[in-house]
C-alpha cells in the first residue's frame, strides 16, 4: 500500500520517495512478486555490457553474493548506479543519510548486531511506519521480520554502503567501542592487572633479595647464577628441539614428494569471504603504499573485505586515506575514542563490521605475497575445524638498510622459518605474530576476540586458542615488513613485546591448576619457557656475560664454588651453544633473498644486549604503565613512500533512474 506521508527533518530537503513496492506499475505488470532483473535494467540503460553480464553471472554461480555487489567490486559498475537501478527494480526510494542523518532516538529499536548484519539503519518514523535505509533491498524480508513484533509497517529506502556504515558508527559506535574494551573473558584478560600491586610484589622481592645478600651472600649469589644458567639451558633446549623438529619434518616432506607424484589440489567450488583488518595509527607516510600493496592481492575482489581501522582523533591517517581512491572492496572503519587505545581494542571494534568467515590481520607496512589469501582459503578448506588459525611467515624488505635491520632480519628468519614451525610440530602453544594471522571467525568470537589491555595481544590469543582446544598451523607464505632500523625505536618495540609476554604469563599463572588442566604437562612446561623464559633470559643475561671476564684473569663471584674445571665446562658449553645458534641461523637463511645475510649471523650476538635493556624497561613499564602501547613508527626506513592509489575504471552514469522511477509511481516528493 502506498505511503502518502512525508518525513519531517530539522532542515533541508529530503530526496526520499516513499513507495510501497506493490504500487509500482513495473512490478504489477509481471504480477505482485515479479521484478525486472537488475541485469536487464543495467543493460537497458547501457551501463553493463553483455560480456560483463556473462562474467558476473558466471561468478555468481560460485558465490553467495548479489550480482550487483560482484559488479561493483569488479569495477564494472559504480555503487551510485547500482542503487539507482535497485530503486527501479524494487520500487524503492532513496535516503541521503549524509544530508539527513538517522533519528538517533530510534536506534534502540534495532540493536547494533542486527543493524550490521542486515546492512540497515532506521532512518525515520512516520506514524505507524518505519523508514529503514539499506543498501541490500534483497534483505527486505529479513528487515521486516526484525520489526514484526512491533506491529509497525516497514518502508525500505536505499542508501550507500558508506552512508550506512557512517550512520552505524554514529548510532552504535560508542557502545561497540566500550564492548571492545572488555571483549576477552575476565579470567584471561590483563585488565585486572593493578600496577600498584605489581610494584609491591616486585618491591617485596627486591627486599628479600637484598636481605639475602646481607645475611647469606654466597647462597644468594649461587641462587642467582644458578637461575640464570637454568633459564639459559631451558631456552637453548627449546630452540634446538624446535629447529630439529622442523628439519626432520622438512626431510620427511622431501621424501614423500620424491616417492609420489602429487596431483594438483581440486579448485574450491565456493571460496569464502575474507575480511582483512589493518589497524592504523599515525600512518600518514605509508597509507598510500599500503593501499597499493593490498591491491596486488590475487583474490576475487567481491570476496575480499579490507578494513583500514583508524582512530577517530587520528586526523593525519584519516586525511591520508581520504586522499586515496579506495577500491570498492576496501573501506575505512573509524574507532570511537576509548581506553585503552590499543591495537586489540581497535580489532575488536572492527570485527563487528567484518563480512568474512575468515579474519586476517595485516600491519600498516605489510607487503603480502599476492597469492597469500588464496593459499589461506585453500588451506582452511582442507583442515579439520579444530585448526582455527593459520600463521604466515614474516620477513623484511629493508634487510640491508643497516646493521640493525640485518640482525633483525636474521632473527626473524630464524624464528619464522625454523623455530616457530618446530614449536607447532612439538605440540606446544604457538604464540602468534601481530600480522599475517588468519582465523576462523566463529572460533575467534567463541574465545572472546582480543584482549584490549594486552600489548602483545597476538601471543595471548594464541594461548587462549590452545586452552580452548584449538590448533594453529604455520602456512607457507610470506609477508614482507619494514624492519625497525634505529636503536631506540627497536628497544621500545621489543620492550612492548616482552611486557606483553610477562603480562600474559602473569594472567595465565593466576590459576596454575586450571592452566595445567587446559594445556597438559608438556604444554604447561613449554609455556614457562616460551613466555617466562623469554623474559628472564634477557633479564638475567648480564650474569652470564660476566663469565666472559674469567679467561682474562678477572675474579668472579662464583670463584668460591667453581673450580677451573667447572669454568672450563661452562666455557665449552657456551661456545658450543654459540656455534649451534649460528648454525641454526645459517640454516634459516636458505632462501635465495636471505643468503647474503649469512655473513652477519655472528654479529647477532652483539645485537641481543639491546633486548636485555628492553627487558628491564618492560619490567618497569609493567609496574608503571601496563596498558600503554609503545607505537612503532613506520615508513622511515623502507625507501619507498610513493603514494599508491587505485581508481576503478570510469563508467557511464545511469540516466536519472530516480526521475524515471518517479514517473512510474505515485510517490510523494517533498
Amino acid at each position: 500500500m502506498q505511503q502518502n506521508q512525508t518525513p519531517r527533518s530539522s532542515g533541508g530537503a529530503t530526496a526520499l520517495h516513499i513507495v510501497d513496492p506493490a504500487a509500482s506499475p513495473a512490478l504489477r505488470r509481471g504480477g505482485r512478486n515479479a521484478r525486472p532483473l537488475i541485469a536487464d535494467i543495467l543493460v537497458r540503460h547501457g551501463l553493463l555490457t553483455q560480456d560483463d553480464l556473462l562474467t558476473a553471472l558466471a561468478l555468481q554461480r560460485h558465490q553467495n553474493l548479489p550480482i550487483g555487489e560482484i559488479m561493483v567490486a569488479r569495477g564494472m559498475l559504480r555503487e551510485a548506479d547500482l542503487l539507482a537501478a535497485l530503486s527501479l527494480q524494487h520500487g524503492t526510494g532513496r535516503a541521503d543519510l549524509g544530508v539527513e542523518p538517522p533519528d538517533p532516538t530510534l536506534a534502540r529499536m534495532l540493536p547494533a548486531r542486527q543493524s550490521i548484519a542486515l546492512n540497515a539503519v532506521i532512518w525515520r518514523q512516520m506514524g505507524a511506519a518505519l523508514i529503514v535505509a539499506t543498501n541490500r533491498p534483497d534483505r527486505a524480508a529479513d528487515i521486516r521480520a526484525e520489526f514484526a513484533p512491533t506491529g509497525l509497517h516497514v518502508v525500505i529506502a536505499l542508501a550507500s554502503r558508506d552512508d550506512i556504515q557512517t550512520a552505524q558508527t554514529t548510532l552504535y559506535g560508542t557502545d561497540l567501542a566500550r564492548l571492545a574494551e572488555g571483549h576477552a573473558p575476565q579470567d584471561n584478560s590483563c585488565r585486572s592487572i593493578r600496577p600498584v600491586h605489581l610494584a609491591r610484589i616486585v618491591a617485596l622481592i627486591g627486599i628479600l633479595v637484598l636481605t639475602g645478600l646481607l645475611l647469606v651472600p654466597m647462597a644468594m649469589t649461587v641462587l642467582a647464577f644458578g637461575l640464570a644458567l637454568l633459564v639459559f639451558a631451558a631456552n637453548v633446549t627449546l630452540k634446538c628441539a624446535a629447529a630439529a623438529a622442523t628439519l626432520r619434518a622438512e626431510r620427511t616432506e622431501r621424501t614423500q614428494r620424491a616417492a609420489a607424484v602429487q596431483a594438483a589440489p581440486p579448485p574450491l567450488l565456493r571460496m569464502p569471504v575474507v575480511s582483512i583488518l589493518v589497524p592504523l595509527f599515525r600512518e600518514r607516510e605509508i597509507t598510500g603504499s599500503l593501499i597499493a600493496n593490498l591491491s596486488r592481492l590475487d583474490y576475487p575482489p567481491e570476496l575480499l573485505d579490507v578494513m583500514l581501522v583508524v582512530e577517530e582523533h587520528d586526523t593525519l591517517t584519516r586525511d591520508a586515506i581520504a586522499a586515496c581512491a579506495l577500491p570498492d572492496w576496501m573501506r575505512a572503519i573509524t574507532v570511537p575514542p576509548g581506553h585503552p587505545q590499543t591495537k586489540p581494542r581497535a580489532l575488536n571494534y572492527a570485527l563487528n563490521f567484518a563480512r568474512g568467515t575468515i579474519i586476517g590481520i595485516y600491519d600498516a607496512e605489510d607487503r603480502p605475497e599476492p597469492d597469500q589469501i588464496r593459499r589461506v582459503a585453500r588451506r582452511f578448506a582442507t583442515l579439520p575445524p579444530d585448526v582455527a588459525c593459520l600463521q604466515g611467515r614474516l620477513d623484511y624488505y629493508n634487510a640491508t638498510h643497516n646493521w640493525l635491520s640485518r640482525c633483525f632480519t636474521v632473527e626473524y628468519a630464524t624464528w619464522f622459518r625454523l623455530l616457530l614451525p618446530g614449536v607447532q610440530r612439538l605440540g606446544l602453544f604457538v604464540p602468534l605474530g601481530g600480522t599475517t594471522v588468519f582465523l576462523r571467525r566463529t572460533v575467534l568470537e567463541e574465545v572472546g576476540g582480543w584482549d584490549a589491555h594486552n600489548v602483545t595481544e597476538d601471543a595471548e590469543l594464541g594461548l587462549r586458542l590452545t586452552r580452548h582446544g584449538y590448533a594453529t598451523q604455520i602456512i607457507d607464505t610470506t609477508t614482507f615488513e619494514e624492519a625497525n632500523a634505529a636503536v631506540w625505536p627497536w628497544i621500545r618495540q621489543r620492550s612492548r613485546w616482552l611486557k606483553g609476554y610477562l603480562m600474559t604469563w602473569l594472567i595465565a599463572m593466576r590459576r596454575p591448576g586450571a592452566l595445567w588442566r587446559d594445556l597438559g604437562p608438556r604444554r604447561f612446561i613449554g609455556l614457562q619457557v616460551q613466555l617466562l623464559g623469554a623474559v628472564l633470559g634477557f633479564l638475567l643475561a648480564p650474569l652470564l656475560w660476566s663469565f666472559a671476564l674469567k679467561p682474562f684473569g678477572y675474579p668472579h663471584p662464583m670463584d668460591a664454588v667453581l673450580s677451573p674445571i667447572h669454568y672450563g665446562i661452562l666455557g665449552t658449553g657456551f661456545v658450543t651453544v654459540l656455534v649451534v645458534g649460528i648454525a641454526i641461523s645459517v640454516l634459516a637463511l636458505r632462501a635465495d633473498h636471505l643468503r647474503g645475510l649469512r655473513g652477519w649471523v655472528a654479529l647477532v650476538e652483539l645485537y641481543y644486549p639491546l633486548a636485555t635493556l628492553a627487558s628491564w624497561l618492560a619490567l618497569l613499564d609493567v609496574m608503571r604503565h601496563p596498558f600503554h602501547w609503545a607505537k612503532t613508527a613506520h615508513g622511515h626506513f623502507s625507501g619507498d613512500q610513493s603514494l599508491g592509489t587505485v581508481t576503478p575504471p570510469p563508467r557511464a552514469a545511469l540516466p536519472d533512474a530516480a526521475s524515471s522511477f518517479n514517473r512510474t509511481t505515485n510517490a510523494i516528493d517533498r
